[in-house]
């Protein structure tokens, strides 16, 4: 997505030369901890400081925010709470860059976050800088009981910092996307290739199948406990709905025909004047879509993206078809027979985010993660483009609202067999 080497090159060094101490344990979590935070850095590395303070919407962030608030969360979850005698960077950092962990204090208004000029892009850099000074310096001192028993945080961290890693891209696409000048992220990006070819379903008999995370590695509480589902007969499509398909669909009225649409989806595709997929415009006689490398030209043969689940049900409805449940998506992922099911875009299903039978949130402060937003949204399975390497599974539930479509939503179509 970026330039690797050119970002990489404006960087500093993270942190002094570690001292990793005669744990293995620390080293491995000095090691990720270290490589995570440089991925931040090397995405921020080529926005200037007025790109990372700008806020497009509520649902985005700044990404001097994103950099700031993944820096908080260690200060905050570690460093405060289990590094003794650590002060704080900044007495005003926690109200600033807290999200909405209310069990941790009061925070800024989240659709003011572009309204905090200060402070400055450098100073962010400084609090990063500090605080991973500080958590290499904890973890090289820290024993063997103090390192297992913040592991666990730590991996939790990571993870949270990569979810962010995905929104900076996301946000300033659509920051970038209400310029007139359509700048660039990366003029060198291209939009991944995909997989298409083979029958056109993939068949799931009906059964019963293990559903959620199963084991002992990193997983969000969202995805657990594992439990026994009835899936099928039905059938998913093998590959992604693409822009050919899409542009099918608009040129057969399928933004005006209201018996396609779910009510509140009409009302907002009218609202808003949706008359394609998110970013896309029209150029004279053309449509081009805007990317991180730019304004270019649609590509038929790609997926389809920034997609809402209200464009995508009424999609598959217009098709014949329906959207998976996320179950039959996670049974037919298993399979390996799915086309393009990771680092393209995520895909919708029609299951609603709620708990799994016997779900708890963790304790504290960090069952505020997942758990209260088990409402009103819906489960998108796979990974996209944007998504860090190492942070996909199949288990692993994303979930927005009904509307949004600035992040690199698609779908995939189901029909009953």
């Amino acid at each position: 997505m970026t330039s690797q080497a050119s970002a990489a090159a404006t960087l500093s060094p993270i942190a002094p030369a570690p001292p990793l101490g005669s744990e293995p344990l620390a080293r491995n979590l000095i090691e990720a901890y270290l490589a995570v935070r440089g991925e931040t850095e090397r995405r921020a590395a080529p926005l200037s400081p007025e790109d990372q303070v700008v806020q497009s919407m509520p649902d985005a962030s700044p990404a001097k925010w994103h950099r700031a608030h993944t820096t908080w969360f260690f200060e905050q979850f570690l460093l405060t709470d289990h590094c003794k005698g650590y002060q704080p960077f900044h007495p005003d950092y926690a109200f600033l860059f807290n999200s909405y962990y209310v069990s941790a204090g009061p925070r800024h208004t989240r659709g003011a976050r572009g309204l905090i000029t200060r402070p400055g892009v450098e100073e962010i850099g400084a609090y990063r800088h500090h605080v991973d000074a500080a958590v290499v310096e904890f973890l090289g001192a820290s024993d063997a009981s103090m390192l297992s028993a913040v592991a666990p945080l730590i991996e939790v961290g990571l993870n949270h910092e990569q979810q962010h890693q995905e929104l900076m891209l996301t946000d300033i696409l659509h920051a970038f996307a209400q310029s007139p000048v359509a700048p660039a992220y990366d003029v060198n990006w291209r939009f991944p290739s995909s997989n298409r070819g083979g029958d056109a379903w993939v068949t799931l008999p009906e059964g019963i199948h293990t559903i959620g995370h199963s084991g002992t590695s990193f997983h969000f509480d969202n995805e657990k406990p594992a439990h026994r589902a009835l899936v099928g007969p039905v059938k998913l499509a093998r590959n992604l709905v693409t822009n050919a398909e899409w542009l099918a669909f608009m040129k057969d009225g399928g933004y005006e025909t209201a018996t396609l649409w779910l009510m509140d989806g009409f009302a907002t595709a009218a609202k808003d004047g949706w008359q394609a997929p998110g970013h896309w415009y029209r150029v004279g006689d053309e449509w081009k879509i805007m990317t991180l490398g730019g304004l270019r030209p649609i590509d038929p043969d790609a997926p389809v993206c920034h997609v809402s689940y209200y464009e995508a049900d009424a999609f598959a409805r217009w098709s014949g078809k329906h959207l998976p449940t996320e179950m039959e998506w996670e049974v037919a992922a298993r399979s390996n027979e799915l086309h393009d099911a990771f680092g393209i875009v995520w895909q919708w299903t029609r299951s609603a985010y709620a708990p799994y039978p016997g779900y708890r949130a963790t304790e504290g402060a960090l069952g505020e993660y997942n758990g209260k937003f088990m409402v009103n949204q819906l489960v998108l399975r796979g990974s996209s483009l944007a998504t860090p390497a190492g942070h996909s599974r199949i288990s692993y539930r994303n979930f927005f609202y009904p509307h949004h479509r600035w992040q690199f939503t698609g779908l995939r179509l189901a029909d009953y067999a």
